[in-house]
């Protein structure tokens, strides 16, 4: 007993922070309760509802006389609560090694703060920081070795591919043999093709590591200004299609759970989609409102749409590799796929609907507004 209240008066006198760790230190250098995290809460509960029978006994032993029945009611009641007061305070200091679990995870997720947690004890929470620090050192490790990967496609790869178009080019400016160059333009076709998809394989690791690293917060975002940026990035494909866009934006500043570069990105991707495989001289529309608890972006074009089967692998990786623009514009096969990634981080929704082949499609994206 003696030792339990000099421990508790120890941690009253430090830092909080300190304190937790000091009291799960000190409990966790007693012999028997070294090894078992049960046996620590056990111990404290044990002393916590005896230290009032114990001062009652002594009351009872030392002063008999001295007080009166109802003085020692009084005197058990006020030590019983002094002792449970006193027992809550050191077990909710006991959990404090789950509660810095939890917050060093939390705080991995969502800012990659790598913790340093301590390793030493044996216990189930010294079992748990345990795993929690490995966990997150070993995923570092993945992180480090895709980013390795990516600098490796980056530099080596795309070089190695680049090398027989370069030869295959050169045979197609140096040879008049109508065989050789139709096969130097095969070779070049085929190289075009590999670097495109390793561009977009690097792209994808890049994109997918900097979502894993925002944070989920509301922000307050200008979307007349966002969807005019968008439409000035793709003014050169829209004079060249002579494509219009119709904006209709009935809520414009409004603070929504999405951040603002991942939302100006979807609709970068969905503009872009629309405006690749609509026909030309048409005409796309983008509609923003508010639906209830969610701010909701569609954007609508007339052009080659897709069946229902196709519906399905639209946000899938790579699905659209194959197919191209109205004007024979190339697909990467990803920033639909990018664009579901970020609404499921953020808790919205995306949709694809269209009434089948050459009759348009509509894309509609939802996000969470913060009330």
């Amino acid at each position: 007993m003696i030792k339990f209240i000099i421990i508790v008066y120890f941690v009253s006198n430090q830092n909080p922070k300190s304190i937790s760790m000091k009291l799960y230190q000190n409990l966790s250098k007693i012999s028997f309760l070294r090894k078992s995290y049960t046996s620590k809460f056990f111990f404290v509960a044990f002393l916590g509802i005896h230290i009032p029978l114990i001062g009652l006994i002594i009351t009872l032993i030392f002063n008999k006389d001295a007080y009166s029945t109802q003085t020692i009611l009084l005197f058990t009641l006020g030590f019983t609560l002094l002792a449970t007061a006193i027992t809550l305070y050191v077990i909710n200091k006991i959990i404090v090694p789950i509660t810095l679990a939890s917050v060093s995870l939390a705080k991995y997720r969502k800012h990659r703060t790598v913790p340093n947690l301590p390793l030493r004890y044996k216990d189930e929470a010294g079992r748990l920081l345990y795993n929690v620090q490995k966990t997150i050192d070993d995923n570092e490790n993945y992180l480090s070795q895709k980013q390795d990967l990516v600098s490796l496609l980056t530099h080596d790869i795309k070089n190695y591919v680049s090398q027989p178009k370069s030869l295959a080019t050169l045979l197609l400016e140096e040879n008049d043999i109508t065989e050789i160059k139709e096969i130097a333009k095969h070779i070049v076709t085929s190289a075009d093709n590999q670097l495109a998809f390793l561009e977009s394989f690097i792209y994808l690791l890049r994109e997918e590591d900097a979502l894993s690293n925002v944070e989920v917060e509301s922000n307050t975002i200008n979307m007349k200004e966002m969807v005019a940026d968008t439409e000035n990035q793709l003014t050169e494909k829209l004079q060249e299609k002579n494509i219009t866009i119709n904006i209709n934006i009935i809520r414009n500043d409004i603070t929504i759970f999405v951040d603002e570069i991942l939302l100006s990105s979807i609709i970068f991707n969905l503009l872009h989609n629309a405006v690749k495989f609509s026909q030309p001289s048409s005409t796309i529309s983008v509609d923003v409102a508010t639906n209830k608890e969610f701010l909701e972006i569609k954007v609508r074009d007339k052009g080659m749409g897709f069946t229902e089967v196709q519906r399905k692998q639209l946000f899938s990786k790579f699905s659209k590799m194959s197919r191209v623009g109205t004007s024979s514009e190339s697909s990467i096969g990803i920033g639909l796929y990018l664009c579901q990634q970020i609404v499921n981080k953020f808790k919205g929704y995306i949709y694809a609907y269209s009434d089948g082949e050459n009759k348009g499609a509509v894309f509609t994206v939802g996000f969470r507004i913060d009330k």
